[in-house]
């Protein structure tokens, strides 16, 4: 009985034998095929490229050409002997050797002393697959051969790294570069293959394998042969697609919950992660370029509706983040871990205190989501919550350039102005038309004209004072007030509350530079009122001595009385009670 005959994985029972048959190189196979058909082939060839994209079946193609006994236009016939011998593995013409394994000057001193004998064909084709991994005296023991090899020798060296390989090699050979293939391409050969094949497998599986192969045509048919067995493939969007779902949500729990099925059902930490990268991708491309997303029109439109509800800030920052776990979860003990934490960051930007999560706030702000009453966290306002424009992302806006949010409705009665123990005349500034006799501020009957902008908020004023306008200051005019700070605003003024009588009247001699200053990052007249609040008991009264400005008549100074100056004998004396001094 004849035992059945095992069964050929499908990337090596569909491997290309012709250079029309290699998929998504057609910048390297045209020009084999016209220098074979030409009779100008080079001596040595850099093949590099990603996985799986078809370097080393190109190299034995280029081998079968040389030494096909009737080629076809540069192409090999496939049916001399030849042909044949090469397509099995059995040729004398060609050798193939794997640097990863046979990395050390010794294997390259055989391959250079086996290079000159005679070959039976017309050609002797060497395949050095993995060139990258040869060692630096392996490598320089290669150079020679390559640059000057016996006339009838060709070097075709195959890498997934050409920045590792030496660069005197890659000066002496020719450099092709292979792609990754277009998800289009890899699901139209996919459905050639099952046809082939007789796979009964659906349109939409055919789909989710080319997907799955990430540009490579030998990942997918890898993966075609296991789903062919299985009967099917689960899809793998539809779990990634939930956890966006609770980004567009803000829900952190949905996320969670999903992210639980995912690990329970099986699937690494890692995967799970880089499946949503990958399903984020298509929700950015979407904003971005609708054309490069290669989805089906309804899974496209669905798609694009995520895209809308998250925005392109809260995007890029879930595929940061996502990113970022996905590098920590390498040294990480529990990796699920990180990819929880990540989501719940991105389901509720309050929790985060990273400028993106700020940005984001803003941007949501911006397209009016906020203005149905929401919390960032998608929940109800509660009762008494602090106003919005007071919140980070609003004090971050004003941070930011000095834009600023609308003034929020105060929760209550600003408080009463302190008091002061001074008379108003050194608090109010004086009019900006004309001086003020009495120092009261100015009439509110006849009001100037209401300059462009909002008046800012406490808030804002204190953040801006802190970040931006208290460093632009005069030096005399930050260190005196630098001790003070902003305790309230009307329409008109901003309250700046000092520790003393004393401080507030240097610091009124600076208050000119301090209102540019503000006017100038507000884009407005910021007027300040200076006021004394007296922190915990009130200070005693001021010693006339502690007065800065107090005028001292020199002509009343008397000089101190002369202070007898003991000599070192003396203290000695003193030390020591009862001592004589004894002199010779």
């Amino acid at each position: 009985m004849t035992p059945p005959e095992p069964w050929k994985s499908l990337y090596r029972r569909y491997r290309p034998q012709r250079f029309g048959e290699v998929r998504g190189q057609d910048h390297v196979t045209r020009t084999l095929r016209n220098e074979v058909r030409d009779g100008r082939v080079t001596h040595a060839y850099l093949f590099s490229g990603p996985r799986g994209t078809g370097k080393t079946s190109t190299a034995r193609i280029l081998a079968k050409a040389l030494n096909c006994a009737a080629p076809v236009d540069g192409e090999p016939d496939g049916t001399c002997a030849s042909c044949v011998a090469i397509a099995e593995g059995s040729s004398l013409d060609v050798h193939e050797l794997d640097a990863a394994s046979n990395n050390g000057v010794d294997a390259m001193r055989d391959l250079v002393s086996r290079a000159a004998l005679g070959t039976p064909g017309r050609w002797k084709v060497y395949i050095v697959d993995e060139v990258h991994m040869l060692s630096a005296p392996a490598s320089n023991a290669l150079l020679k051969t390559l640059e000057e090899p016996p006339g009838h020798v060709i070097f075709v060296l195959a890498t997934t790294d050409p920045q590792k390989v030496l660069p005197t090699i890659r000066s002496r050979a020719q450099h092709f570069e292979f792609r990754l293939l277009p998800t289009e391409l890899i699901a139209e050969h996919l459905r050639w293959v099952a046809d082939d094949a007789k796979l009964d497998l659906s349109p939409a599986d055919l789909d989710r394998v080319a997907r799955r192969g990430h540009g490579s045509a030998r990942d997918a048919l890898s993966v075609l042969d296991q789903v062919a067995a299985a009967g099917g493939l689960e899809d793998e969007a539809e779990a990634a697609d939930e956890v966006i779902e609770a980004l567009c949500e803000r829900d952190a729990g949905r996320a969670l919950v999903a992210i639980a099925q995912r690990t329970a059902a099986g699937l690494d930490a890692r995967q799970v992660t880089r499946d949503l990268l990958e399903r984020l991708r298509q929700v950015f491309l979407a904003t971005m370029a609708r054309s490069l997303v290669g989805l089906p029109d309804e899974e496209l439109a669905r798609v694009e509706d995520q895209a809308r509800r998250l925005g392109p800030a809260a995007i890029v920052r879930a595929m940061e983040a996502l990113g970022d776990a996905l590098v920590a979860m390498r040294d990480a003990p529990d990796p699920r871990v990180l990819l929880e934490v990540a989501l719940v960051r991105q389901c509720r930007p309050d929790a985060d205190i990273s400028p993106a999560a700020l940005l984001e706030r803003i941007e949501r702000l911006e397209r009016g989501q906020s203005g149905r009453g929401a919390t960032d966290s998608g929940q109800d306002e509660p009762p008494g919550a602090e106003p919005k424009a007071a919140r980070p992302a609003d004090r971050a806006r004003a941070a930011l350039g000095g834009v600023r949010a609308a003034p929020p409705t105060p929760a209550k009665a600003p408080d009463p102005e302190p008091p002061s123990t001074e008379p108003p005349s050194s608090t109010e500034p004086p009019s900006s038309t004309e001086p003020q006799q009495n120092n009261e501020p100015p009439s509110r009957a006849a009001p100037a004209p209401e300059p462009a902008g909002s008046f800012p908020t406490r808030d804002e004023l204190t953040l801006a004072w802190g970040d931006v306008v208290l460093a632009a200051l005069p030096q005399r005019a930050k260190v005196r007030f630098g001790g003070g700070h902003f305790v309230g605003v009307d329409d008109t003024w901003a309250t700046f509350a000092l520790p003393n009588s004393v401080h507030r009247d240097r610091c009124e001699e600076c208050r000119p530079d301090v209102e540019q200053a503000l006017a100038s990052h507000f884009g407005r007249p910021v007027p300040l009122r200076l006021v004394v609040i007296e922190p915990g008991t009130p200070p005693a009264p001021d010693h006339p001595s502690a007065q800065p400005d107090d005028e001292i008549d020199l002509s009343d100074l008397r000089d101190a009385p002369a202070a007898e100056v003991a000599s070192p004998v003396d203290h000695v004396m003193q030390i020591f009670e009862g001592a004589e001094v004894v002199e010779d």
